[in-house]
């Protein structure tokens, strides 16, 4: 695995859906936060990048968003977040979203393994779909202390 270390700014503003994983249940969350969002930017007619981000942070907490292309014209009750990473690890996982998890977690090993501290917020970035499970993109940064 060939984790990269990047010591500049990430910056990224996203709208979309927060929740708590209740018992942990962070995709399952993060799915119906995801889709609650997509019936909003769909229904308002929202230009954007087409990507999901999910955040994972503090105390169970996620939010599933998307980067707009400008400012919505009217109050759609989306959230905002901007997301702002200093020093950070970064993985591109290119395979099916159900070793994302497992792929997650040897990522954190190895920086663990180089004497890294990872801290939250943690970030999925998917990549535009294909049925193609072998050729799914995940984009995956970890914050680092």
């Amino acid at each position: 695995m060939n984790v990269e270390i990047i010591n500049k700014n990430f910056l990224v503003d996203i709208h979309g859906f927060s929740g708590i994983a209740v018992n942990k249940d962070y995709a399952g969350t993060a799915f119906k936060l995801m889709d609650k969002m997509w019936q909003v930017v769909k229904s308002n007619n929202l230009n954007n990048k087409g990507l999901n981000i999910w955040v994972y942070e503090q105390d169970e907490k996620v939010f599933a968003g998307v980067e707009l292309n400008g400012i919505p014209e009217h109050n759609t009750g989306l959230e905002e977040r901007t997301i702002t990473l200093t020093k950070y690890a970064y993985y591109k996982h290119i395979g099916p979203y159900s070793l994302i998890k497992q792929v997650g977690q040897h990522m954190r090993d190895e920086l663990k393994r180089k004497g890294f501290e990872t801290t939250l917020p943690y970030m999925e970035i998917y990549g535009h779909w294909t049925n193609d499970d072998t050729k799914l993109e995940t984009e995956l940064l970890m914050s680092l202390k």
